[in-house]
């Protein structure tokens, strides 16, 4: 079961073929942690989704406020009996049928799911997590690489990629052969104190993860912060590296090629995030 535009329906029923996010990718989504009900980081995600609707010249509804996607979430939880428990929302936001590239208009129309998670605090993961670099295909950097489309060809066939060579996860590279992102999230390099991503200006993704934790290290007596371009020589001279999203938190990689990480500042990083959310 979805919330289709405000309606609970079966899930097998509430798009056609013609819908424009499967049929041209002409679709936002924006993918949120619940933990009994808390949206977290909601206003992080709101306002990130307002933004990119402008961006692909969506029009946005004069009801889309925060309330009313909020309580439109909230039914979502509410059908799947999750509301007091610990749920991934997808929030999907499409333009509505007709026309082909160009669109007959600009409405909308959402469509919000939710499943379960085992976890609602960031829980540190310390198992053994390889990556290497994805070169096969590279990322434009510009304005809408850095939106949450339905244009993720590049992470898809990376992920088949990673799974086809035992991998966990892979980078990401853009048309510049520096690394942007991994392929289901942003990265971080630590280089004794120093914490490093890439700035925005590079095509990664606008994360929300990234942007707390970000947040952290500025705040941080211990850590300084850089975004800066990142090349895949400095992978090899890092002292860390970690993985960030909403749903996982930090994820710590273990190794990339031949190279070894520790996890320390990931450790404590995480347990900052978990204090700034009231979880310690």
């Amino acid at each position: 079961m979805v919330n289709f535009n405000g309606k609970i329906v079966d899930d097998l029923y509430c798009i056609s073929p013609k819908n424009r996010g499967y049929a041209y990718g002409d679709a936002l989504f924006e993918t949120i942690k619940s933990v009994n009900g808390k949206l977290l980081f909601w206003e992080d995600h709101y306002f990130r989704l307002m933004a990119s609707m402008r961006i692909m010249r969506m029009e946005i509804p004069m009801n889309f406020t925060m309330e009313f996607l909020e309580m439109q979430i909230q039914k979502a939880l509410e059908a799947h009996q999750l509301s007091n428990r610990f749920a991934r929302v997808k929030l999907q936001v499409h333009r509505v049928e007709g026309g082909l590239y160009l669109p007959k208009n600009h409405t909308v129309e959402f469509i919000i799911l939710a499943e379960s998670l085992e976890s609602g605090a960031y829980l540190f993961k310390d198992g053994y997590y390889e990556i290497d670099l994805f070169k096969d295909y590279d990322i434009s950097p510009s304005l809408l690489s850095t939106l949450k489309t339905n244009n993720k060809a590049i992470n898809v066939v990376g992920s088949i990629f990673a799974q086809e060579n035992n991998l966990n996860n892979c980078l990401v590279l853009n048309t510049n052969k520096h690394v942007v992102e991994a392929l289901n999230g942003n990265v971080f390099l630590v280089i004794g104190n120093l914490i490093k991503t890439p700035p925005i200006t590079e095509g990664c993704l606008k994360g929300i993860m990234r942007k707390q934790i970000m947040e952290l290290v500025k705040n941080s007596q211990e850590y300084q912060l850089e975004e800066a371009s990142i090349s895949a020589f400095e992978l090899q001279k890092a002292d860390e590296i970690f993985i960030t999203n909403v749903i996982t938190g930090i994820q710590p990689v273990t190794k990339y090629r031949k190279k070894e990480f520790k996890f320390e500042v990931s450790k404590n990083l995480i347990q900052k995030l978990n204090d700034k959310l009231g979880y310690a």
